[in-house]
């Protein structure tokens, strides 16, 4: 083997890739584990290989490949550390909603509707009496919206707080709606309290069906 040129001595000629000499050198030192001294030889021809490569690279007569010049550039930088995992914003909304059966919305639909229709239709003897009816429906609602809560999750304090937050948000919506259109009421001679009533209503419906 030592009589051979050093690419006879690797099996490659000059037209070889740097890859195809790295091979060959890497190939023969498995073959010869254990024989160092003939692993001596291939590293000699190895290195003397790499020797005429750089002779030749500086005579211009081969290019030497991105790889091995900027060696640099070749290493993957480590890996960027994930982001922790931050809890969803929305976590809360989804153990709020709920996904109710048909009986969980059409139940409170019926209730809700019949206590909407009892504000417009049962008659009233004056305008006091007819505040307090509002006010025994409205307190009946939410007394029915609590129940419907209640008995999904059998939570008490959030089905109170549900049923509360619902009153509280269909009055506001129900007398703004009533400012909005005072004067369209007063020609049907309808009260104010009569609509933010209704409104309480739809929206102690969707508390009850659709949050829990």
């Amino acid at each position: 083997m030592s009589s051979q040129n050093p690419y006879e001595q690797l099996g490659v000629t000059e037209a070889s890739s740097f890859d195809e000499i790295q091979d060959a050198r890497n190939r023969l030192f498995a073959e010869y584990e254990g024989d160092r001294k003939q692993q001596e030889l291939v590293e000699a021809a190895y290195d003397a290989v790499l020797m005429d490569r750089l002779r030749l690279r500086q005579e211009g007569k081969i290019k030497v490949p991105d790889r091995i010049r900027f060696p640099e550039k070749t290493v993957k930088p480590p890996p960027s550390p994930s982001p922790a995992p931050t809890a969803s914003n929305s976590t809360w909304l989804q153990r709020l909603v709920d996904t109710p059966s048909q009986k969980d919305i059409l139940l409170p639909a019926g209730v809700m509707t019949a206590l909407t229709a009892g504000v417009f239709l049962i008659p009233s003897p004056s305008e006091v009496a007819q505040q307090q009816l509002l006010q025994f429906l409205l307190v009946l609602g939410v007394g029915l919206s609590f129940y419907f809560l209640f008995r999904k999750e059998r939570k008490l304090g959030r089905s109170v707080l549900l049923a509360l937050a619902g009153l509280i948000v269909g009055l506001s919506l129900g007398y703004m709606v009533s400012y909005l259109l005072k004067a369209q009421l007063l020609g049907i001679g309808l009260p104010p309290e009569a609509l933010a009533a209704a409104a309480t209503f739809l929206v102690l419906w969707l508390v009850s069906s659709f949050l829990r």
